[in-house]
């Protein structure tokens, strides 16, 4: 066991992980050359597109040290985004220690610190890395000047790499083997095995990613989820080398796959802990909590003809994602599809993107929101996620909303900037923290509903990029929340009502009746288009319509032949008017909603 090292790595987004363990794997000769490509632990187009991981990884890497010992090295991947935190703490179980990568331009940013207090909550050993030496821009000193003040760790044991060019490569691995501890744990103890992570394979269903805490277990044992309470037997179980590689057995300190019959990501928890019916353990393996999902829109197909299909690809995303869930759910403007809860903006983001490149569906996405809860007058508590089912403003005695704490990490010269647009986002309180020369972390307690919209584009904007900004949710507090309806020729349409705060209602009012007012074509009758909160219109705009010129025959005669015309031209336009049906197109449902997310 004292030759095994568990360890992942953590940092801000963009810090360069990925490259970094490309580095550690070929200097380990997990791939052959012939084999290798960039990003070899991110398995989606999109996360190579983008450059950002959103899967956690694993893999088991071979090393033998300068003097001659060889060692197991088992690297954990992980995402750096905030909506998928999550999946960082499950890693961070499963380890003993943890490479923090701090980028030499950038410096520590706002979730290398929220990283690293997850990692000493775990109480995990951690070896700062500073990426990105070979940029012109790279500042060594500065950077472990901030990896002491900001991080608390120790700047000159902080090895600098370029995880581009190779350079350092060997300092990491000896400082892997050298500063981070082996894992424990007793091989004879009933078995405790941490499920960190899994995916669906369509061959041999699922394949669990699990940590060994205690005991050892071997192929054909029956095992049983202790949070689920479901049970298995183990068809095959191995290390994660790139290709699957079976062995006999897994004991205590090791981390590897598992084959055991499992249909479906949904029928198992990550996170839950592993044992065996013959000799169960005690107690789990403490520390489990749930994904939660805290950002909630509906899906609809573009055309209604493709429901079957958007049906078929969720269960085939849900299949791999535990984490996004959906229930059916209709609209008389989109017809049907489904409500579905998301981990944040992100995760709605690639979903969303994922169903319109791999099954090719063209998508339309109402305005996420969040999970309010209500108290009735009647004394019942509810909890609403859908404007849809809110309820008549009379009977709500009183409504809360999610609050978040935001920590935004930013140079000196934009405090001011940043601090203004905490405020217009309804922050209740601000507190400010120097961290180093010329930086500074603003720390602001907020609805997670006004960060959903533009908060983090404008954030970038007005720090030119340099602001960074992470977030924990804490508690639900009191709020005045409002349903807006918004009717097109006075008639409501489900899809674009929103639930939001009253100060903000009529903005968004107006930027939804004026997006419409351009998309609608112009019909022959004038269609009024209104933001109403119950009975009173808070905002409104106006589509002109198709005027004939029915006086146009008229050559001479007296005035009165003139006003005839135009009168019944006039009860003509109000009983079209009466009767006419507004036709929406779905590009004004799409550009109106978009516009909004942007």
């Amino acid at each position: 066991m004292k030759h095994i090292r568990n360890f992942c790595i953590i940092a801000h987004i963009d810090h360069g992980k990925s490259t970094l363990a490309d580095r550690l794997i070929q200097a380990c000769g997990g791939v052959t050359q012939r084999e290798f490509r960039d990003q070899m632990l991110d398995s989606m187009d999109i996360e190579r597109e983008r450059g950002i991981t959103i899967k956690s990884n694993t893999v088991s890497l071979n090393y033998r040290a300068s003097d001659g010992q060889d060692y197991l090295l088992n690297l954990i991947d992980t995402p750096g985004h905030v909506d998928f935190s999550h999946e960082v703490r499950r890693s961070l179980m499963a380890c003993e220690g943890a490479l923090i990568v701090v980028d030499a331009s950038q410096g520590v940013e706002a979730q290398t610190v929220a990283n690293l207090y997850l990692a000493l909550e775990y109480d995990l050993e951690l070896l700062p890395v500073i990426n990105k030496i070979d940029l012109p821009a790279a500042d060594v000193d500065r950077v472990r000047e901030e990896i002491d003040e900001d991080l608390g760790l120790d700047p000159f044991a902080a090895v600098p790499v370029s995880a581009k060019t190779g350079v350092g490569i060997e300092d990491v691995l000896t400082g892997i083997v050298e500063q981070l501890p082996p894992p424990t744990g007793d091989s004879t103890a009933p078995l405790k095995a941490l499920v960190f992570d899994a995916h669906f394979d369509k061959y041999r269903g699922v394949i669990l990613q699990v940590r060994i805490m205690e005991g050892s277990l071997k192929s054909k044992e029956t095992i049983h989820f202790m949070h689920s309470g479901r049970e298995y037997t183990v068809d095959e179980l191995g290390y994660n080398q790139f290709k699957l590689v079976p062995r006999d057995e897994l004991s205590a300190g090791e981390v590897g796959y598992v084959v055991a019959g499992v249909k479906s990501v949904r029928d198992i928890e990550i996170g839950d802990t592993i044992t065996l019916v013959e000799r169960p353990a005690s107690e789990p393996i403490p520390g489990y909590q749930e994904a939660k999902q805290v950002v909630f829109s509906s899906v609809y197909p573009m055309s209604t003809d493709q429901y079957p299909e958007l049906t078929k690809a969720l269960d085939k995303l849900a299949i791999n994602d535990a984490a996004l869930t959906y229930e059916k759910d209709s609209s008389a403007a989109l017809g049907f599809g489904f409500r579905c809860g998301f981990l944040g903006l992100l995760h709605l983001d690639v979903i969303q993107e994922r169903l319109q490149r791999e099954f090719d569906l063209g998508l339309v996405i109402s305005a996420p929101s969040v999970k309010y809860k209500l108290k009735l007058k009647d004394g019942t508590d509810i909890e609403v996620d859908n404007p849809s089912y809110w309820p008549d403003p009379m009977s709500i005695e009183s409504a809360t909303e999610p609050f978040i704490k935001a920590s935004i990490l930013t140079p000196e010269a934009y405090v001011g900037p940043v601090m203004e647009l905490c405020r217009e986002h309804r922050s209740e309180s601000q507190t400010m923290n120097y961290l180093s020369a010329g930086r500074l972390e603003v720390v602001s307690e907020m609805p997670l509903g006004e960060v959903l919209f533009d908060f983090y584009g404008k954030l970038k904007m007005i720090t030119r990029g340099y602001g960074s900004f992470d977030y924990d949710p804490i508690e639900y507090r009191k709020t005045d929340v409002v349903k807006v309806d918004i009717l097109v020729n006075k008639e409501p349409v489900d899809t674009l009502a929103y639930l939001v705060h009253r100060d903000k209602a009529r903005t968004r009012a107006l930027h939804y009746c004026e997006r419409l007012a351009k998309e609608i074509p112009r019909h022959q009758f004038k269609i009024p288009i209104q933001g109403v909160i119950g009975g009173n219109v808070i905002a409104r705009s106006t589509i002109a319509p198709f005027r004939k010129d029915v006086t146009e025959k008229l050559y001479g005669g007296d005035v009165t032949r003139k006003k005839k015309l135009l009168e019944k031209q006039k009860k003509g336009k109000a009983k079209m008017k009466q009767f006419g049906r507004v036709n929406i197109p779905q590009k004004a449902f799409v550009s109106v909603l978009r516009a909004d997310k942007d």
